[in-house]
């Protein structure tokens, strides 16, 4: 584990975890709350205090510090960036492969240089969703087949590991990625102990398959500051048996809910359920809800009883 870890993890736990008891105890810090949307009109519909905004961005979005620098000051006092490597409903402007060959170091040196320069704790969530073939990364398509060598569950391993150590920065990125087998960054980069690189996969694949399955594409404990799960009640359904399995394979790792919402339904013990989750397992740091936009499938507005179940349960968790 290198400095720059440390560091950063020891921050986050100083200020989200309660080291004691058991994986299954009770947590006794409060978890940070945010939302994908606009805060301030999610905060007053749930009376929320949130801590997190969520913004995904395009890899060619953002490919200087400023840029970074100015959405950051949009999203409160603990960002969470997504990176995806195409604008939301447009195509695909790298492969994994490629960014592990440093074809996209310039948005991970501008990246660095805006997490250093923001000094705080920062979140910052490359390719979520890996495992599931509506991802252009993914190395699946949907009936199952291959998408080829340079989106394979190797490329994404190795795309990942050269995000984390851009991200943090610092005078060993080089060496490191020689260790892996990959080029150097050309560019310098500053240390950034305040970041917090999450590994945010669904707790099953889609297609759900062995080579598709979410540890398929985890890079190593040495790349990852905190392991995430997505998860939806879609129809009166959620997958929290898969959430568990992550939750339990990663015993080292802080863990959150990068997105959680209602697909459509208004079901009041799926919020029950996942204050239950956050509560009893004492590693969860954060839980983003999906999402806060008027109008959309997941808008508390239409869904009034889970409203009242979040007000009641989830919004006094937050710290």
């Amino acid at each position: 584990m290198g400095m720059h870890l440390r560091i950063g993890l020891a921050a986050l736990a100083a200020c989200c975890l309660a080291a004691v008891g058991s994986a299954g105890s009770a947590a006794t810090s409060p978890v940070h709350l945010g939302v994908l949307g606009d805060p301030a009109r999610f905060d007053g519909q749930t009376t929320q205090s949130s801590s997190t905004r969520l913004i995904i961005v395009g890899w060619d979005q953002g490919t200087s510090s400023s840029y970074f620098s100015r959405l950051f000051a949009t999203m409160l006092g603990e960002p969470m960036v997504g990176l995806s490597t195409g604008p939301e409903g447009g195509p695909e402007s790298i492969s994994p492969e490629a960014i592990a060959r440093g074809q996209g170091d310039a948005v991970l040196v501008a990246l660095n240089q805006a997490v250093a320069e923001w000094k705080r704790a920062i979140y910052i969530r490359p390719l979520a969703e890996m495992n599931g073939h509506w991802n252009a990364y993914s190395a699946y398509n949907l009936n199952g087949s291959p998408r080829g060598a340079d989106h394979s569950t190797a490329a994404f391993r190795k795309a990942f590991a050269r995000i984390y150590l851009i991200v943090h920065g610092g005078p060993s990125v080089n060496a490191r990625l020689r260790s892996l087998g990959l080029p150097p960054v050309s560019a310098p980069t500053t240390p950034a102990p305040n970041a917090m690189v999450v590994w945010n996969p669904q707790g099953y694949g889609s297609p759900d398959l062995p080579g598709n399955s979410a540890q398929a594409y985890y890079p190593g404990d040495r790349f990852v500051d905190v392991v995430a799960d997505d998860l939806y009640d879609i129809g009166g359904k959620a997958e929290w048996p898969a959430t568990e399995a992550l939750y339990a394979a990663h015993p080292s790792k802080p863990f959150a809910l990068g997105e959680w919402g209602l697909w459509g339904v208004d079901d009041p013990s799926f919020v029950a359920k996942m204050a239950t989750f956050i509560r009893t397992h004492r590693r969860t740091v954060l839980a983003v809800y999906y999402s806060g936009r008027p109008g959309s499938v997941f808008d508390l507005a239409s869904k009034p009883r889970s409203l009242a179940a979040y007000r009641r349960l989830i919004a006094p968790l937050g710290g």
